[in-house]
């Protein structure tokens, strides 16, 4: 199973919450992949890395997804010959850039409805960042998330940016936490959406939950 990149085809971004609404109820059995962040992550390169270059927007000023985002993606069965479509959904992330207190509220409102309403064939995705494990946002965003009981991976972005010993050592020191702190979540994965680290085992996890759902 494949993703086919350049292929993801952006459907619309919602940033009303009433709209939002609308939409999950009239789609209550959506099959598909949600991804979200804190801010500076690296979220939309991942994407890209993904789904195909220029399927997310990156921004010069990080934490800047201000609606969700829902684009179609296919997936390519060799075996059959045959193409499967899914959802992919680029969240609003937490650990907001400095937006107003209004701006924020919304979000935090996206997120609320998105997660309440979003069928539970949508695998989540979580980007942290493998120079910071265990951040505050991070772990408040895990102890937020777990109530949805959403099939949750957590990936680890930007292991290429741990260029000395002392950084790789921070990382290998924190491995017992992270595995106790995320012990709920499915999968944990190291990854590099720049050098492409890592990312052939998302994209076989990704296309394995999407598959197994439809």
């Amino acid at each position: 199973m494949k993703i086919q990149k350049g292929k993801c085809e952006f459907l619309m971004g919602i940033d009303q919450v009433e709209q939002l609404t609308t939409w999950l109820n009239e789609h209550p059995f959506i099959n598909g992949v949600a991804f979200i962040g804190r801010s500076n992550v690296g979220k939309s390169s991942l994407i890209n890395s993904l789904f195909g270059k220029n399927t997310a927007r990156v921004s010069k000023t990080p934490g800047r997804t201000r609606q969700v985002n829902i684009f179609d993606f296919v997936v390519h069965n060799p075996e059959t010959k045959s193409e499967h479509h899914f959802y992919l959904f680029d969240v609003p992330g937490y650990g907001h850039a400095d937006v107003s207190k209004e701006m924020a509220q919304n979000w935090q409102n996206l997120l609320d409805t998105f997660f309440h309403l979003c069928s539970q064939k949508v695998l989540l995705l979580n980007i942290q960042d493998a120079r910071h494990p265990l951040q505050d946002p991070d772990l408040v965003f895990q102890n937020y998330i777990q109530s949805f009981d959403l099939e949750t991976y957590v990936l680890f972005n930007k292991v290429d940016k741990l260029k000395t010993q002392s950084e790789r050592s921070l990382l290998k020191n924190k491995m017992p936490d992270i595995y106790k702190n995320f012990k709920w979540v499915k999968q944990i994965h190291f990854v590099s959406a720049e050098k492409g680290d890592g990312l052939s085992g998302v994209e076989l996890s990704i296309t394995n939950f999407v598959m197994r759902e439809s």
